[in-house]
């Protein structure tokens, strides 16, 4: 049974995958759907400000925060290997640091550069924007999936 500041640990991490899960489930359902609705310049204009808003403090110490917790949960799991939970920690782990923290790196992160550098005006950003959302949102779906997941794992280990 995981117990004391362990226990602790790993329901912070499950907490903080969901409120990770649960913004990124946002976007998929309704924000990127609702940013292209509207003419490519003004979505263009909106997501380049909500990329900026999105690296402050609030958003980036849950995001943050998640990625570093998973890492110790997985580290302090190595060390104790405890009778139970091992596999539900590692996976967890795994699952919040690959398929979410990493595909934020990976796929999110680049895309959110590249828009980041076009002219909303111009016309030939209008194409642009169109991958960009049909992308931004196949990975975005990823990371909920992974963020989910990982959340369920943790809970699963404390059981």
């Amino acid at each position: 049974m995981i117990e004391g500041p362990y226990f602790v640990l790993v329901v912070l991490s499950a907490l903080a995958c969901g409120l990770v899960a649960g913004a990124f489930v946002a976007f998929s359902t309704f924000v990127m759907q609702g940013l292209a609705a509207l003419p490519p310049a003004q979505g263009i204009a909106a997501m380049q400000s909500i990329n900026v808003k999105a690296l402050t403090a609030g958003f980036m110490t849950v995001f943050m925060g998640a990625a570093g917790l998973s890492a110790v949960v997985a580290v302090v799991t190595f060390v104790l290997w405890p009778d139970g939970g091992t596999v539900e920690l590692l996976l967890g782990s795994a699952l919040y640091l690959f398929g979410s923290f990493g595909v934020t790196i990976a796929a999110n992160v680049p895309r959110n550069d590249a828009l980041a550098k076009l002219d909303a005006q111009a016309p030939q950003s209008a194409d642009h924007w169109r991958t960009y959302v049909r992308e931004w949102t196949m990975w975005n779906h990823i990371r909920v999936g992974a963020s989910l997941a990982a959340s369920a794992s943790f809970t699963l280990a404390l059981t």
